[in-house]
């Protein structure tokens, strides 16, 4: 399994993110294509070598012109609660969107891009309390953080490696200034971002802002999974400058990682003797609702040769609870066996696939460098039913495509 490992423990930012992974390979071509494709000449950029605490780190550099503020800090704001600096236009949603679609990038690219800008977008409208439409960029606070979140994206799409390990992100204390004025370090869209996308975060006693909105959003959008595996091999590593001097190297560190990925998950199971059948399949349904990973059920012989079944759930850990009492509620059973199980499992993900018949959803699964297609039951059987068509001619149709 290949993977990116973000290592968050010094901060993250735009600005970082993207030196970080040109420093790992990303083809620099390929991203001064990208940018000078953007529909703006509003800023500049620079790529330098630069040493952060004798550590040797790539800079990734937005030039804005004609502006003198620091954007270190990416940070939005509802027209609602703007009283000042009327002099500025404002940029909302849909105009940065349209400024992405303008650019030369791929199709995963653009669609990274938007994600990073929704996640952004979404949780400065929770800090105003007030709807994503209403949150307008600064405009040049828009040009920088839409060159870091374009760049971070073509760059991500360039490498190729859809599997993020992010395991927690870090961050200090204290205050900071904004537009708004003095705001709490972690600062708002900060929190909000971890809350609502699953991350986990670390504060320390450290009296600086090292994690910013959008390296927050960056890590929502990409981050696959929080493990860390026990033990891996480290393919090649990038380091991205911070552009702010802290006692910390003010760094972060992205690391393509190979590993046997293992998965852990527990088996639940047991015998019954007096259920109809009707009754384990409401069972099953019930329990692939609520988590269930699989569910099966098969006939054994039970003692004095006792004709039953032996139901059989696998599922995470944290949902053994719930799945144990629906088994109670709609079984006879008054005892569930759980064992603790190890797997091998190989990466994959949902994908769209394009067909005569439509778009059709199917699992791609990676197996020594290779792709399987394997198209999802769901929407075979309502092409079927839609179009009258049998279910092996449509997925052997899907399969060619």
């Amino acid at each position: 399994m290949r993977s990116l490992y973000f290592d968050c423990s010094n901060g993250i930012s735009g600005d970082m993110s993207v030196a970080a992974l040109l420093d790992l390979g990303a083809d620099e071509n390929a991203l001064n294509k990208a940018l000078s494709s953007i529909k703006t000449d509003e800023f500049d950029y620079k790529i330098t070598k630069v040493k952060k605490h004798g550590i040797s780190a790539l800079d990734f550099n937005v030039i804005l012109k004609h502006d003198n503020h620091d954007h270190d800090m990416e940070y939005l704001t509802s027209h609602h609660h703007e009283h000042h600096h009327h002099e500025h236009t404002h940029r909302g949603i849909d105009d940065v969107f349209r400024i992405i679609d303008s650019a030369d990038i791929t199709d995963n690219a653009n669609k990274t891009a938007k994600r990073i800008f929704e996640i952004l977008a979404k949780a400065e409208a929770k800090a105003h309390d007030t709807d994503i439409k209403d949150v307008h960029f600064h405009e040049v606070g828009a040009v920088d953080s839409i060159v870091d979140i374009i760049a971070f994206s073509v760059c991500f799409d360039n490498l190729g490696i859809d599997d993020v390990i992010i395991p927690s992100l870090t961050d200090g204390t204290g205050f900071v200034n904004c537009r708004h004025g003095t705001i709490p370090v972690p600062v708002p869209a900060v929190i909000n971002i971890v809350s609502d996308n699953g991350l986990k975060l670390n504060v320390i006693d450290f009296k600086s802002e090292l994690t910013t909105p959008t390296g927050a959003a960056i890590c929502a959008a990409v981050k696959t999974t929080d493990n860390l595996p026990d033990g891996f091999k480290i393919i090649r590593q990038g380091i991205g400058a911070g552009k702010r001097e802290y006692s910390l190297p003010g760094i972060l560190r992205v690391f393509e990682i190979e590993y046997k990925k293992e998965d852990t998950i527990f088996k639940l199971e047991t015998n019954i003797d007096d259920t109809t059948g009707e009754a384990l399949g409401y069972t099953m349904e019930e329990l692939f609702k609520n988590g269930a990973l699989d569910v099966y059920y098969m006939p054994v012989y039970m003692k004095k040769n006792r004709p039953a079944y032996m139901l059989s759930v696998i599922c995470r850990e944290c949902d053994i609870q719930k799945l144990e009492d629906i088994i109670f509620l709609n079984t006879t059973t008054i005892g569930i066996r759980h064992i603790k199980c190890n797997r091998t499992v190989l990466p994959r993900k949902i994908i769209d696939i394009e067909t005569k018949y439509g778009t059709v959803k199917a699992k791609e699964v990676i197996i020594n460098g290779k792709k399987r297609i394997y198209p999802e039951y769901e929407s075979i059987k309502e092409i079927s039913s839609r179009t009258g068509t049998g279910y092996g001619e449509i997925y052997n149709e899907i399969l060619k495509s």
